[in-house]
């Protein structure tokens, strides 16, 4: 009876294809033993708020107490509707103040401005998260974010770079056509400008700052794989394929010279 029911989940998740079977797509982030799964566009969203956290230079707990509250408001989602005027990750309101309809559905609008009122809450790094997250959206249970503060800490750590190939993605199906130029806009949008390298038949690439900053660039590529078509990313000695499951693999062919350890590579 098990054997029948999980052939017949197999028959539901995955589709037929060209004559093999595509799965879902979805996202894993963390230790593989505590790893949080994501939908593909949770976790574009993770990597987004990461991404802001870097430029700003704000520390991991600044993303646990995001990821707490995004969690909460809108399971991640950039949601076009909410409770009363709320739009976003944040769910923030036009009406008392945050930005426009249109600029609280960017998302790295919106995290940049929780981040800018996080860091005017007093002693927030030292504060239990649920309350951290509490006094910059006063909303109507702030108790209620506590339940996010493990997961949001989990999830901080692998997109803020803490843990190195913490975060990978398995398509189901090809990524579509490359749109590297779209995806350093993109890439700089929210991490702030970033140096290109000289990436020749891989593609192209950025000089990161830090390990750190460099494995939470590299989880931004991942997770936006099928929005530019991203099939390869490269890092420490490391590979991510789009058409091979299992995450993050040693690179058979890492890029030598100076410079390129400080640099992720994509194409």
């Amino acid at each position: 009876m098990l054997i029948l029911s999980i052939c017949l989940l197999v028959g539901v998740l995955a589709i037929k294809f060209g004559g093999r079977l595509l799965w879902p797509a979805n996202c894993l982030a963390g230790p593989a033993a505590q790893a949080v799964q994501l939908s593909v566009s949770q976790a574009g969203i993770a990597a987004t708020i990461a991404g802001v956290a870097s430029h700003r230079g704000l520390p991991t707990r600044a993303v646990a107490i995001a990821y707490a509250t995004a969690l909460q408001e809108s399971k991640l989602a950039n949601l076009t509707y909410g409770d009363l005027d709320s739009v976003g990750v944040f769910q923030q309101r036009p009406s008392q103040g945050w930005g426009t309809v249109r600029q609280i559905e960017n998302p790295v609008y919106a995290t940049s401005r929780f981040f800018a009122a996080l860091t005017l809450v007093p002693r927030y790094r030292r504060l239990p998260i649920y309350q951290a997250a509490q006094d910059v959206q006063h909303s109507a249970d702030g108790f209620a974010y506590g339940q996010y503060a493990e997961e949001g800490t989990e999830l901080a750590r692998a997109f803020s770079g803490d843990e190195a190939h913490a975060v990978w993605c398995s398509y189901g199906s090809p990524v579509g056509r490359a749109r590297l130029a779209g995806a350093r806009i993109a890439l700089d949008d929210a991490f702030g400008r970033l140096r290109g390298t000289r990436a020749s038949h891989r593609g192209a690439g950025v000089t990161v700052g830090s390990v750190r900053q460099g494995w939470a660039v590299a989880a931004w590529l991942v997770t936006h794989a099928t929005t530019y078509g991203i099939t390869d990313v490269r890092y420490a000695g490391f590979q991510w394929l789009a058409n091979r499951s299992g995450g993050w693999k040693p690179d058979r062919a890492p890029a030598r010279g100076p410079g390129a350890g400080a640099s992720v590579l994509f194409g």
